[in-house]
C-alpha cells in the first residue's frame, strides 16, 4: 500500500499523525510537499522587469528558490521525526495542486488537512488548491481537521428556495 501525506506548512502535524493513526506498519509512506513557483516567479519577474538582464548573479527569485527549498528540506524532516516510520521523502516544485495529483497518480492513499475555514463545517473549510486535489485525486483521499474540528451546530443552514423555484407540494 502506498500513502502519500501532503505535506504543508501549518497543517503537516495532523496529516502525519493520521498516517501513523490509519496507515498499516508495512505501508509505503512519502512525505510530499510541493513549493509553489508564484513567489519565485515574481521575484525573477520583477528583478528582470526593472532592473533588467544584466546582472543574472543579482536576480532574487534565485535566492528565493533556494530558501524555498531549504524551508521544505526542513518541513520534511520535521515530519518524518514526527512520524517515526520508514517513509521516503519527495519534493516538486509547480503548480501546487497539479503538482499533488499528479504525485498521488498510482498510489492507493492521499493524506490531506483542511486549510480553509475551519472555524465552520463545510465546503470553505477547503482552500482552493485543497478543493482542486480532493476533486481530482485518482486516488482514495483521507481528508483531516488540523485540529478540534467545529461542532456540527457550525453547518451551514439550506438555501433558500429562489422565487423563481417555489418548494414542492406534497
Amino acid at each position: 500500500m502506498t500513502v502519500i501525506v501532503w505535506i504543508v506548512e501549518g497543517t503537516w502535524p495532523a496529516c502525519v499523525d493520521a498516517a501513523r493513526t490509519h496507515t498499516p506498519a508495512d505501508a509505503d509512506l512519502v512525505l510530499l510537499h510541493v513549493t509553489g513557483h508564484e513567489v519565485p516567479g515574481a521575484a525573477h519577474g520583477a528583478y528582470a522587469g526593472l532592473l533588467g538582464r544584466a546582472r543574472p548573479d543579482r536576480d532574487p527569485g534565485t535566492a528565493v528558490e533556494h530558501l524555498a527549498a531549504a524551508s521544505a528540506e526542513r518541513l520534511l524532516a520535521d515530519a518524518a521525526e514526527r512520524l517515526g516510520r520508514p517513509c521516503t521523502r519527495q519534493e516538486r516544485s509547480g503548480r501546487v495542486e497539479r503538482e499533488v495529483v499528479a504525485a498521488v497518480e498510482g498510489a492507493d492513499l492521499l493524506i490531506l488537512a483542511r486549510d480553509g475555514d475551519r472555524t465552520h463545517l463545510g465546503p470553505r473549510s477547503l482552500g482552493p488548491a485543497s478543493r482542486f486535489i480532493v476533486d481530482h485525486a485518482p486516488c482514495p483521499v483521507l481528508l483531516v481537521w488540523p485540529e478540534t474540528p467545529p461542532g456540527t451546530a457550525t453547518i451551514p443552514p439550506p438555501p433558500h428556495h429562489p422565487p423563481h423555484h417555489p418548494p414542492r407540494r406534497p
